[in-house]
């Protein structure tokens, strides 16, 4: 297998997790906001403030996904398995700078 630069990798990784937890802090304030919203004046406003919780919770779980799949590929490093996929095969130094989760 190749050398592969874990560090970078792991940097780059945690950059991405540091995005992806800022996301879901913010989402979560935005459906603490839609839970505490006291002004539904109409019908509409009801139907309005639950697409935006749906949407909100849809995005939530997209991002608790990825937040997952990081912190696993996180690991991979810190047990010195990355860049090899389920088989054992080693992945292509290309494919993994254009997509770190592959590791």
């Amino acid at each position: 297998m190749p050398f592969i630069n874990t560090k970078y990798f792991k940097e780059r990784l945690l950059k991405e997790k540091e995005r992806v937890l800022k996301n879901i802090e913010e989402i979560n304030a935005d459906l603490a906001r839609i839970a505490s919203e006291d002004e539904i004046n109409d019908l509409e406003d009801m139907a309005e403030l639950e697409i935006e919780n749906e949407r909100d919770k849809a995005i939530l779980k997209a991002l608790n996904l990825e937040l997952k799949e990081i912190n696993e590929k996180i690991k991979k490093i810190n047990e010195g398995r990355y860049g090899v996929d389920e088989n054992g095969n080693p992945i292509s130094l290309l494919k993994l700078l254009k997509n770190p989760l592959l590791g």
